[in-house]
């Protein structure tokens, strides 16, 4: 969901909850619970449009949600991002990241403190599609920087990481990853918007986690 922009100069408290879609024509304080799975055209020519994608609107509950908008709104939000995109597990976001950036014959950098499952996911399973991957040390800006290679397409950073809580400098790995052509994301889950703004101190982030959700700023 994009960001709207009338919540660009609030207060992070205040945008922990007031930014979320648009409030029904019944005028409730907190948004909707929508639970049906299809939505209504209003002609074939519109819902043709919107399920091929050339034109807003709800379609299919797989597919979006105003419940789901709000949450993906809110985050954005407090993240200080452009967009972001609820997913059905934090694992999930960390796959559609990597399937959405990464090819046959890039090369990824990551912290070896990283939590185990992306570790596995990056280095074991994302090998078998041709996807090289190098793990530093979370805390070694040396070994982050001998590590890129000319095919490196991504810095990929959890801090804290889970479970050993170690942090990384986010703006130096940011200059790394971009003075390298590369993107830079981070794995925002245990400090959230809250605590960390990865965006605002790597100042062009393209991503970060927050428990099940990826928001995005362009690069």
């Amino acid at each position: 969901m994009t960001q709207d922009h009338r919540f660009d100069d609030l207060h992070i408290e205040t945008l922990a909850v007031r930014a979320a879609v648009e409030r029904s024509q019944y005028g409730e304080n907190s948004e909707a619970l929508y639970l049906t799975s299809g939505y209504v055209q209003p002609t074939a020519e519109v819902a043709a449009r919107r399920f091929a994608g050339d034109e807003e609107g709800y379609t299919y509950g797989r597919y979006g949600n105003p419940t789901v908008s709000s949450m993906e709104m809110r985050l954005a939000a407090l993240e200080g991002t452009e967009a972001a995109m609820g997913t059905a597990s934090g694992m999930s976001a960390i796959l559609m990241m990597c399937m959405g950036l990464l090819k046959a014959g890039d090369h990824v950098v990551c912290s070896r403190s990283m939590f185990g499952s992306t570790i596995k996911l990056i280095g074991s399973d994302l090998a078998k599609f041709g996807v090289e991957s190098s793990f530093v040390s979370q805390t070694d800006l040396k070994e982050w920087q001998a590590a890129v290679r000319p095919n490196t397409r991504l810095l990929f950073a959890e801090t804290p990481t889970n479970p050993l809580t170690e942090v990384c400098d986010i703006q130096a790995l940011a200059d790394i990853a971009h003075n390298a052509g590369a993107l830079f994301a981070v794995d925002n889950c245990f400090a959230t918007p809250a605590l960390q703004r990865p965006v605002a101190m790597g100042q062009t982030s393209s991503c970060i986690r927050a428990p099940n959700t990826w928001t995005a700023k362009a690069v």
